[in-house]
């Protein structure tokens, strides 16, 4: 019955995009559809051109991240009626928008999942995950299971006109069938889109690149994936902490070169952390199949407090790197209020019956342990408990923010529009890409546009850098053609403390800082 207005909507591509991971009931202080429409306008205006919403299938209690739903087809009650959801997809639409949904295939919810009491066979003891019962994709009687989730898929797209999925944890969805379940998945989505485009994003943590191969060639059919690699690395970078899963990187500028350049750094290589081999290989899957983030929803909760990274770096080397994220050739992905500096954190909450809010809360501790800084016994100690409605009510973003943090939002704004109006830029890589290491914290990316000129990007993470003698053919510029400055990190307009300009006849890298260069006829 709803009076759709989207018809002209052309859907989501895989190229192009600028992805915007958001939790409704955190976004604003009402926590609604209603209240998150109002986000639409700013964000549009940004620079985002997809909405990646945080899971929203219907579970008890009062709040949480949404990862633990059990009803799959009934949106949840806490942000508004199923026709809000609608309307807030029409919405984004008519404002240039595509929306993109989490969906969980991987468990459901420990509390409130009646599944079980229809048939044992949705789920299986053959298999193990992190959170519950793996579902039963591939056993006895999988065929009506499969179709469950299958049709979910569907269901999102058809009912709600979402633009595509984000699928977690893929690695814990079991199949060993001739057809892949995920591949199934996105051929049903496909469908369901009726010819409008589809955007199909995958996490996997060991890495498996056959998610976003052609079906023809084995792979899955799916569009793009997370890069943990590249966030991890630059974690380092930012912060100096490699512990936990951060121990099998560096933050050299090597690795984040690297990175942006070939994906995943781990493809097949022994990974200390797991001891074990990590990744597949990647090297000639475009930019473009990699989703790059310096925040999301589980790495901000996994910081002590969950803290915002801004706020465990400098701000020159958040600003150096943000232009590092958003001018890279893979799809960049901003978390909820990262555009304007949040002060809010984002930490793990999740409200469920005292005795098995006591099993999550522990569980989380335990999880946390693996932190050496985290474990100290005076820190777990200010770690909010999960089930509390205060640790749910400081997450909450502040909108005002956004004003009173210009700075950082025009920072932001500047590199989007570069990122889109920029033809090289836009490129994504695709006329030819490079980069280079230029000192112990400072590394160079170079695009090479042809007639439309070619682009450097000069990062430099550490102290004031002096290049007395450039052999690195990177930084010359095309025949005929010089450098010439197109936006500084460190401008005030950003919140910075000025730049001293590039020369080259001894390249002077301001400290903390990214240049963005173009070239341009000599005069």
């Amino acid at each position: 019955r709803f009076d759709w207005t989207d018809g002209a909507w052309k859907g989501v591509s895989a190229r192009g995009q600028v992805i915007y991971e958001m939790h409704v009931g955190t976004l604003t202080p009402e926590g609604t559809w209603e209240a998150a429409a109002r986000e639409l306008e700013p964000l549009a205006e940004l620079g985002v051109t997809v909405l990646e919403v945080m899971p929203v299938a219907d579970f008890p209690g009062r709040f949480g991240w949404g990862y633990d739903g059990v009803n799959l087809f009934a949106p949840t009650r806490l942000y508004g009626t199923p026709d809000d959801f609608r309307r807030f997809v029409d919405r984004a639409h008519a404002r240039g928008l595509g929306v993109i949904l989490d969906v969980v295939y991987n468990h459901l919810g420990p509390d409130g999942n009646c599944l079980k009491q229809y048939a044992e066979h949705y789920f299986t003891d053959r298999y193990q995950t992190d959170w519950g019962e793996p579902i039963n994709f591939d056993g006895e009687q999988s065929g009506p299971v499969r179709e469950y989730f299958v049709g979910n898929a569907g269901y999102w797209v058809d009912e709600y006109h979402v633009d595509g999925l984000r699928l977690d944890a893929t690695q814990n969805i079991y199949d060993a069938s001739p057809t892949h379940v995920i591949a199934e998945i996105a051929v049903r989505v496909r469908e369901a889109a009726r010819g409008r485009g589809t955007y199909l994003v995958a996490e996997n943590e060991p890495q498996h690149t056959r998610l976003v191969r052609a079906r023809e060639a084995g792979g899955y059919g799916l569009d793009a994936l997370w890069n943990d690699d590249l966030h991890h690395t630059a974690l380092v970078a930012l912060t100096g902490r490699a512990e936990a899963y951060y121990t099998d990187y560096g933050g050299t500028p090597q690795e984040l070169v690297s990175a942006t350049k070939h994906g995943y750094l781990y493809q097949g290589q022994w990974y200390a952390w797991q001891k074990q081999r990590r990744g597949t290989p990647a090297r000639d899957l475009p930019p473009w199949a990699f989703v790059s983030f310096l925040e999301n929803h589980d790495q901000v909760a996994n910081s002590d407090h969950g803290a915002r990274v801004h706020r465990r770096t400098s701000p020159g080397r958040w600003r150096a790197m943000t232009a590092f994220l958003l001018l890279g050739p893979p799809t960049p992905m901003l978390f909820q209020g990262q555009e304007f500096g949040s002060s809010r954190p984002f930490l793990y909450f999740a409200d469920h019956k005292p005795e098995l809010a006591r099993r999550v809360r522990e569980g989380r501790l335990e999880f946390l342990a693996q932190f050496p800084s985290i474990a100290e016994a005076a820190v777990r100690a200010r770690v909010p408990p999960p089930e509390a409605m205060e640790t749910f009510m400081g997450c909450k973003l502040d909108p005002a923010e956004r004003a009173r943090h210009a700075g950082e939002v025009a920072l932001h704004r500047d590199l989007l529009r570069l990122r889109r109006e920029d033809p090289v830029f836009r490129a994504q890589g695709e006329g030819g890409f490079d980069g280079a290491v230029l000192a112990p914290h400072a590394f160079a990316l170079r695009w090479f546009g042809g007639g439309d000129g070619d682009r450097l990007l000069v990062v430099n993470l550490g102290a004031d850098l002096h290049l007395a003698r450039v052999p690195e053919p990177l930084l010359a510029p095309p025949d005929g053609q010089a450098w010439a400055t197109a936006l500084t990190s460190e401008d005030p307009r950003y919140g910075g403390h000025g730049a001293m300009p590039l020369r080259e006849d001894g390249w002077r890298v301001t400290a903390e800082c990214a240049f963005v260069l173009r070239s341009e006829p000599r005069r």
